[in-house]
């Protein structure tokens, strides 16, 4: 097995907060190829039209000819101490964010906290004018507003959660996250005030987010159908097929009975977790002659 078919599996078996990492870590890289080729061709403009495909734009005159960068924008670093950090944060607050809830609920708070940080920056460079001598060339990237939606949405719902911190000891992650929202956010806000911005942006996301969360309304339930969608879509069909032996004895027959229902327990704990939309299309099928079966 070759090192690509490694990294296929270690990604496809990762969670959805490897896979993020994962996603953002393979376009910076990508990225550093392409500046690498430039540096060689003595052309920067390569690398200039590189980023300028994934990033995205404050114009909205750009925007309009490049509506996928609100999307890639979030996944995209040209920095390695601009990715580190980000990616490091992600990863320390994606982990807790696990614990509390799901996989699906941590795609959607880092996509939607990106799409708002996106609307933050765009909106806030064609309304001040404080931007207004550079909204014509003003780009924006990183996973920032995404990391910072994340970092708000699971300190605002578990905001006694406490974190153990080098030379400073236990203290509550709602605590923890005020602090970087500020320094990342508020400090020196006219050096990199469209990154600032859309931090805003992706926090207030996340923060009301959690709020309606408690409240019961998934706000980012919606999104999730549309990704559900898109990978039913593309993902070949396979035919469930179950076939049955003849149980020999009562004793194989308990163990057949015993695994199917362990795979029926498994379905429904996928459910409680990310709702029935989560289900793959093999497991919907299994749950409905199961419910067939037992009338």
């Amino acid at each position: 097995m070759g090192i690509l078919d490694n990294l296929k599996q270690t990604y496809h078996r990762g969670s959805s907060l490897n896979k993020l990492i994962y996603i953002n870590i393979a376009v910076f890289l990508a990225i550093t190829i392409v500046s690498i080729i430039a540096f060689l061709l003595r052309n920067s403009l390569i690398t200039t039209g590189a980023i300028n495909l994934l990033s995205v734009p404050s114009s909205f005159g750009s925007l309009l000819l490049r509506p996928w960068t609100v999307i890639t924008y979030m996944f995209t670093h040209k920095d390695i101490w601009h990715i580190l950090f980000n990616m490091l944060w992600l990863y320390w607050f994606g982990t807790i964010f696990l614990e509390y809830l799901d996989q699906r609920k941590l795609v959607a708070v880092y996509l939607l906290g990106g799409l708002s940080g996106a609307l933050v920056y765009v909106l806030s460079f064609n309304i001040f004018p404080a931007f207004k001598e550079v909204v014509s060339e003003s780009v924006a990237i990183g996973a920032s507003a995404s990391v910072m939606a994340v970092v708000i949405a699971i300190a605002a719902y578990v905001p006694n959660y406490t974190i153990n911190m080098l030379f400073i000891g236990r203290i509550k992650i709602i605590y923890v996250a005020l602090v970087i929202f500020v320094l990342t956010s508020a400090v020196d806000f006219s050096v990199n005030s469209g990154g600032k911005l859309a931090h805003i942006g992706g926090a207030l996301f996340g923060y009301l987010y959690t709020i309606n969360l408690k409240k019961g309304r998934d706000t980012g339930k919606w999104i999730n159908k549309i990704i559900d969608f898109f990978v039913t879509f593309f993902k070949p069909r396979r035919k469930l097929k179950v076939t049955y032996k003849k149980p020999k004895n009562d004793y194989d027959y308990n163990r057949i009975k015993a695994d199917r229902q362990a795979q029926i327990n498994l379905i429904l704990d996928k459910i409680s977790k990310g709702g029935y939309d989560s289900l793959t299309r093999e497991e919907k099928d299994l749950l409905f002659k199961e419910s067939q079966n037992k009338n």
